[in-house]
């Protein structure tokens, strides 16, 4: 009853006519970001928080949380009519969420994305609401081992999952971890395979590597193998969703929210885990025609799935910011960065003693979480009507969208060079049918999963027994053999009983 009396007395504050502009414009920016490759919503709320200095405080948390949400979706956008991700986050959707468009289906695509954002959303906001102090206890519980077995199912996963053979798979993801390891050292300092280049250093941009992937190989593929269908303009029939389409949906939005809302609660985690995660599950679960539409026409739950689950992962990630005082990304990192501005220290002390501005912000996130909704379901017609342009002048389009959002990250020719480098290698993946996600999986958490490696070793002072001494390390060991185990013996057992059969 306590926290249902702070909730509405945060709504109280929330609703008065100057926050809920703030939120509409906060979500109307953020989804504008969103669409632009190469911007995320880290980039969007450094970019806007000057302009709320001389703002309420509680008007400018609500402010940003519009355009954290916004920025999430705005993502899903160009991913499915462009195959463009803004982000890693919506480099999973991009996946089967392009080829849903190519085949016709964009609006259901688009629709599916907004809708399963909201449900994943507000779940993961009454989560907040209800459990954000015992989720927190939980989280800090866990310790490297179980960190870096976390990352390592994640994988597993993707490896044997994505790509129709797990060896490409595998030599994918390996590609990446190499890719991860290009720069400074995060122990020693030291530079690592930069061949005396300085502009390797800093590593490898992430959003440069997907940009070159996804779009960049896009476009040149499409230019060296498609030949005179270039000229073609692209296909649109349904703009809205089939009862079909419901019907897949719906239980892969609620897989995908029960995926992503721990790991936004894990003081380590980020989105990339539950998103690749719950695309995995989505495939695994497909049967008869539906597993054939994954990678060909494009399912419908390969875009649900990883959409709940990112917005899962999102929201849930302001329990261990408000709660312990811990960023698990880039965004909450910056929005740490506005808290402390108004000189508010997040931690366990927070809801005792900012209590109105806490409620107010998740009070906050339902509305924003609605206004989200009913700003883009109107608008999905609109976006659709992208992909009538034919495609010579909107493949140019996306170069010159790649080009400029690689550029304007940190002004380099050299990663210009980089981008288009990049892009070359995805033409050959995709020549070669090896999957091109694994290699942004690895990427993003082979430096992760080696400094929780590296602790974790420590702690055991070099021994590697340190996995086998707590339950969830256990637990999570078991997961990954299953994993790689149980689809091998399974189709073993398939081969035997056909040949009994035979």
């Amino acid at each position: 009853m306590e926290i249902f009396n702070a909730l509405m007395h945060g709504f109280a504050l929330a609703i008065t006519p100057v926050n809920l502009l703030w939120c509409l414009v906060g979500c109307a920016l953020g989804t504008a970001v969103g669409v632009l490759p190469g911007i995320g919503p880290a980039v969007a709320v450094a970019m806007l928080l000057p302009i709320t200095s001389k703002v309420d405080v509680t008007a400018s948390m609500i402010f940003f949380s519009g355009i954290y949400y916004g920025a999430m979706y705005g993502g899903s956008t160009t991913s499915i009519l462009l195959n463009t991700p803004g982000e890693t986050a919506s480099m999973v959707t991009a996946m089967e969420g392009n080829k849903m468009a190519k085949s016709g289906r964009a609006g259901a695509a688009l629709a599916t994305s907004a809708i399963g954002s909201f449900v994943a959303g507000t779940i993961a906001t009454v989560i907040v609401t209800l459990f954000a102090p015992f989720v927190a206890e939980f989280a800090v519980k866990l310790g490297p081992p179980e960190y870096f077995l976390l990352m390592l199912l994640a994988f597993t996963t993707v490896s044997a999952v994505l790509g129709k053979s797990t060896l490409r798979g595998m030599t994918a993801l390996f590609i990446g971890l190499a890719a991860g390891c290009v720069g400074l050292d995060q122990i020693s300092g030291q530079g690592r395979y930069t061949g005396g280049v300085p502009e390797l250093l800093d590593g490898i941009e992430i959003v440069l590597v997907a940009v070159g992937l996804f779009a960049v190989a896009e476009v040149l593929y499409a230019a060296l193998y498609e030949g005179r269908v270039v000229e073609a303009q692209n296909k649109l029939s349904r703009v809205h969703m089939s009862k079909s389409d419901w019907k897949r949906s719906i239980p892969a939005w609620l897989r995908g929210t029960a995926i992503g809302a721990p790991f936004g609660c894990i003081p380590a985690g980020g989105t990339e885990i539950p998103t690749f995660l719950s695309y995995a599950v989505e495939k695994k679960m497909a049967k008869g025609e539906v597993r054939k539409e994954f990678g060909t026409r494009g399912a419908i739950e390969g875009v649900a799935g990883p959409e709940a689950a990112n917005n899962a992962t999102v929201t849930t990630a302001l329990i261990p910011l408000l709660t312990l005082g811990i960023p698990t990304s880039n965004t909450t990192a910056i929005l740490l960065g506005a808290f402390q501005n108004y000189g508010i220290q997040p931690g366990p002390q927070l809801f005792t003693t900012s209590a109105a501005l806490v409620w107010a912000l998740i009070a906050s996130l339902y509305i924003g979480n609605v206004m989200l909704l009913v700003l883009n379901l109107p608008m999905v017609g609109l976006w659709v009507k992208l992909l009538k342009i034919p495609k010579p002048q909107l493949y140019a389009g996306i170069l010159i969208f790649a080009t400029v959002g690689a550029y304007g990250m940190r002004q380099s020719a050299f990663d210009l060079f980089l981008l288009y480098a990049i892009g070359i290698l995805g033409v050959l993946m995709r020549r070669f049918d090896f999957p091109t996600a694994p290699v942004v999986v690895g990427m993003i958490l082979g430096p992760l999963a080696e400094a929780q490696l590296r602790n974790a070793m420590s702690i055991g002072e070099g021994s590697a027994a340190v996995f086998f001494q707590r339950p969830m390390s256990i637990a999570l060991i078991v997961v990954v053999v299953a994993v790689l185990v149980l689809p091998r013996l399974a189709k073993r057992m398939s081969q035997r009983k056909a040949r009994a059969l035979a």
